[in-house]
């Protein structure tokens, strides 16, 4: 006999001394005989001594003669995968029935105890002969927790795997998934495809402007078939748009190609890129992938704040205000008045205005009610401490953008050494070392753009990025550039631009903060890209709107639906949804009605719950729902608080843009290896069936003396309780002891 929760002794000697002392108290004081105390403190004693012991958990280990019933569970993988035709013109299903029926099981019958178990998307009894390839995915992982619970309380000697290494279910992480016993792993497949092709993966950049070109960014890989080319069309909405032919130039290794697109504005636009099959090709079902272009959700709110009334800020705030995607409210600061006040200038809807009557919002609601923020030429007394402190978590904590442009803003008298300078992507405590060497300097503040800027939305003022830097090198020169200080890290200078001694000095630069985004643009007089163009020159126009929309597409409202990650049909989604007030701090007493209307248009309400997290500044509600047809999905999430409404966020997600289970079918022994390796199994292959047994039967004593009973879980451990307490009760009651 041992214990499952067993106590150090000078724990178990201290519990036991303290048992005895109270026991002893108690009866101390009774005005019975030394013999009758001594006895109902003995009879609490063993009471507490008892339920010392039941913690304890007492249990008993089988002994050796078990050995005979140790189970070996043999797991085989029924995915769609193991259908693949690629070990010598057999499936892979095949090979492995005739792998369990002619090696495994002769070998294994009459020393263990084998069940077979068929692993896709569940775990189930099954035989050799009805095992097939039809499950959707492989749930490698999920299969052995699956096996732990199923075996729990019986010896496993240990777990044999038959499978292509394909893990569609959850990750196989380094470690494994726990297993209970080790893990002997035959991988069934060829570690190298005939012809095949396949699109590896499609992503899109962010959609900053409404029917302007978004970059789709294709990787696709060919096996087998040398140096061919590869057609790779793109559609839009099931719409071919675009053919090309693309090679690898040496013959192996994935190519990259990148689409741009234009979708339409107002509606989400599901882009394609597909390969046609190709004669012979062992996984055609790889040979499309789609992905979901959402356009912005609603306009965005802006709000500019001015230093001074100035030709650069009514240029900037007419083409901002002329963008239908763009809500723009602006403060300009005249000056004092006769009472010695500050007066402004304010245009902004009528709902807003009031908060702006100071020339600031006056608390963190009301500024967060916009989704970018543009300081132009502000000085440092302009806004106080307080408003200071509230722009950067603008930026960090909910998530909005940050635009600084003009001179008066970069010098000591303007953000430099406040709250603000930490959100920006260039320091303003080191301009006695600004440059930014290039191999392009460019004179009389002209505008140099770099390689990170002629790939980033804000930069792109044409369809490829040669023509885009054609433009830009066509731009008039700016009247100065302020001095500033070096990036900093993990920022990206988007342009540069000429300055004393022949050296570059960074004039567009933007970075992540926190949750959101921050810009600054150190140029003086950027009027001219307008003045000095033609009148049909819309680039100025281009620049700044691009510029805004870019920091303050990623700005959240309060209710908002996080990003849902695209799946099967038939696989569960998680859908999460942060929750705050106005002024985004955690809203965790609030109710959630979650709605998700698939592509057919039917609706249905999923439960959501408040998610645990150890980040104290969010409130994430979680809601499950498995999708059971591709298509477009959109989930809406309204909130409540005490019957009054919390705000409302909604998304779309795209369900089916990618056959997972047939994504890389090549065999995966790197996992195989991994899990087996973690849990002090083997990998093995075909012919080594005689060190697979003796591998396990040099695990089977450890296997059942794993195996324990529970000596205290039954009937006994309770009568015995109940017969110490009912003991003590009667002889209080007969000697009169109350």
């Amino acid at each position: 006999m041992t214990f499952a929760n067993p106590l150090p002794w000078w724990a178990l000697l201290t519990c036991i001394v303290a048992a005895g002392l109270i026991a002893w108290h108690a009866y101390r004081r009774f005005a019975a005989s030394p013999a009758r105390r001594y006895a109902l403190s003995a009879i609490r004693f063993l009471t507490f001594v008892l339920l010392i012991l039941v913690l304890m958990r007492p249990v008993a280990r089988s002994s050796d003669e078990d050995a005979r019933d140790a189970v070996i569970p043999i797991l085989v993988d029924t995915s769609r995968s193991m259908g693949i035709e690629d070990v010598d013109g057999a499936r892979r299903i095949d090979r492995a029935r005739a792998l369990l029926t002619t090696e495994l099981l002769p070998a294994l019958e009459g020393r263990f105890t084998t069940e077979i178990l068929s692993f896709g998307e569940a775990l189930a009894p099954s035989s050799a002969a009805d095992l097939g390839a039809s499950a959707r995915r492989s749930d490698l992982a999920g299969a052995l927790a699956a096996a732990r619970e199923r075996y729990r309380g019986r010896p496993v000697a240990g777990v044999i795997v038959l499978s292509d290494g394909g893990d569609t279910g959850r990750a196989v992480e380094r470690g494994g998934a726990e297993p209970s016993a080790p893990v002997y792993a035959f991988g069934v497949g060829a570690p190298a495809l005939g012809r095949d092709r396949e699109v590896l993966s499609v992503t899109a950049a962010e959609a900053v402007l409404d029917e302007s070109r978004v970059d789709l960014a294709v990787m696709a890989v060919s096996h087998g078939n040398g140096n061919e080319p590869m057609e790779l069309r793109l559609l839009e909405n099931g719409r071919p748009i675009e053919v090309r032919q693309v090679r690898n130039a040496t013959g192996s290794g994935p190519v990259r190609e990148v689409f741009q697109v234009a979708p339409a504005g107002g509606a989400a636009t599901v882009y394609s890129v597909e390969i046609p099959q190709a004669s012979g090709e062992v996984v055609p079902e790889n040979n499309v992938r789609s992905v979901l272009v959402q356009p912005p959700a609603r306009a965005r709110r802006v709000l500019l704040v001015e230093g001074a009334p100035g030709f650069e800020h009514s240029f900037l705030k007419r083409a901002l205000a002329a963008d239908p995607g763009l809500e723009l409210d602006s403060v300009v600061r005249k000056g004092i008045n006769e009472q010695g006040a500050q007066t402004f200038y304010i245009q902004a809807a009528r709902s807003r205005s009031t908060a702006l009557e100071n020339g600031f919002p006056p608390d963190a609601a009301s500024l967060f009610a916009y989704d970018a923020i543009v300081l132009a030429n502000i000085a440092g007394n302009q806004l106080s401490g307080t408003q200071l402190d509230t722009v950067r978590e603008f930026v960090a904590r909910r998530g909005g953008g940050l635009l600084v442009l003009g001179a008066q803003s970069f010098q000591r008298a303007g953000l430099f050494g406040t709250p603000v300078e930490d959100a920006l992507p260039v320091a303003l405590n080191q301009r006695g070392d600004t440059a930014v060497r290039t191999s392009d300097s460019r004179a009389a503040h002209r505008v140099g753009v770099t390689a990170a800027g002629l790939q980033h939305p804000i930069m792109q003022l044409a369809a490829a990025p040669e023509e885009s830097r054609k433009r830009w090198d066509a731009m008039p020169p700016l009247a100065s550039a302020a001095s500033s200080g070096n990036a900093r890290p993990g920022a990206s200078v988007l342009a540069t631009t000429g300055g004393a001694g022949g050296a570059n000095h960074a004039l567009v630069a933007v970075q992540r903060y926190g949750e959101g985004r921050s810009m600054v643009f150190t140029g003086e007089a950027s009027w001219r890209w307008r003045m000095m163009m033609p009148s049909t020159d819309r680039m100025y126009d281009t620049f700044w709107r691009q510029a805004v929309r870019w920091l303050a597409i990623g700005a959240t409202d309060p209710t908002a639906v996080l990003s849902v990650t695209p799946t099967a049909p038939g696989d569960q989604v998680p859908v999460r949804v942060a929750v705050r007030t106005t002024a985004f701090e955690p809203l965790r007493d609030a109710q959630l009605a979650v709605r998700i209307t698939g592509p057919d248009g039917r609706a249905q309400e999923a439960g959501a719950s408040v998610e645990e997290t150890s980040d104290a500044s969010a409130s994430v509600f979680a809601a499950r729902f498995t999708p059971e047809q591709p298509g477009i999905y959109k989930v809406t999430a309204r909130a409540r608080r005490g019957g009054a409404d919390a705000g409302t966020g909604s998304a779309s997600f795209l369900v089916g843009g990618a056959d997972v289970e047939m994504t890389d079918p090549r065999l995966n022994t790197a996992v195989l290896s991994r899990l087996a390796a973690a849990s002090g199994g083997r990998l093995l292959t075909s012919g080594q069936t005689a060190e697979l047994v003796e591998a396990l039967r040099a695990n089977v004593p450890a296997a059942t003396l794993a195996i324990r009973r529970d000596l205290w879980h039954n009937g006994w451990s309770l009568f015995a309780l109940i017969a110490l307490l009912a003991g003590e009760w009667t002889l209080r009651r007969r000697w009169g002891l109350r």
